[in-house]
């Protein structure tokens, strides 16, 4: 019961920052945050900060993976492709609003717990993959979301043609020395795109770790 209040205060704590849609909120009420952080620090789960995990790697703020959700505007989407899936807490709040979700990390140790926090929460419709996701996942493509979770300095090429027609690409991209949330769209088979706001994230990293 006590998580349950505070992961209510936690999505409260968010609305003052950023109104979240209806279906977005929901999300977030449904998957509980302190699964998905590292042992010893369930303490501070639901506060609105970045924590740290093994291999020098972070899980994003509740704030920032709410942002993130939000502005990828799933809803209505079959299948989402993300890079990075670190804890799997933004996979899991995917695994919400989408049907399929497929989410790639390079480093092994990293997957692994993700797949065992999947696995004892029951969730069924994420589908994992240890690899460098710069690569993509050609086989289940093409996907109607495509989501960075890592600040990158240009998109493979690869990547876009894995997003389906009308489909959205959202990633922190880095753009003269600041890292820039950004909105692409694969119209008519062009790719255009919006920058949204600043925003803060690990560099995407090439090849794998075992």
């Amino acid at each position: 019961m006590r998580s349950v209040i505070q992961q209510t205060q936690m999505v409260e704590a968010i609305e003052r920052h950023f109104s979240l849609y209806p279906y977005v909120k929901q999300a977030f009420l449904e998957v509980n945050r302190k699964l998905f952080v590292p042992t010893g620090l369930g303490h501070i789960a639901y506060q609105l900060d970045a924590l740290p995990m093994q291999q020098n790697q972070w899980i994003s703020s509740p704030l920032t993976v709410a942002k993130m959700t939000q502005h990828l505007e799933v809803q209505g989407a079959d299948s989402v492709l993300e890079i990075g899936c670190g804890s799997g807490y933004q996979a899991a709040i995917l695994s919400k609003l989408c049907r399929r979700v497929f989410t790639i990390e390079r480093i092994d140790s990293l997957l692994k717990e993700a797949k065992e926090r999947f696995r004892k929460e029951g969730i069924n419709n994420i589908f994992t993959r240890f690899d460098d996701g710069q690569r993509g996942w050609k086989a289940y493509a093409p996907y109607d979301r495509i989501l960075f979770s890592a600040t990158a300095k240009q998109i493979p090429e690869v990547l876009f043609e894995q997003l389906a027609e009308g489909g959205i690409l959202l990633a922190p991209m880095e753009q003269d020395g600041l890292q820039i949330l950004t909105r692409f769209y694969k119209r008519n088979g062009k790719i255009t795109s919006e920058s949204i706001e600043p925003c803060l994230f690990v560099p995407i990293m090439d090849g794998r770790v075992k």
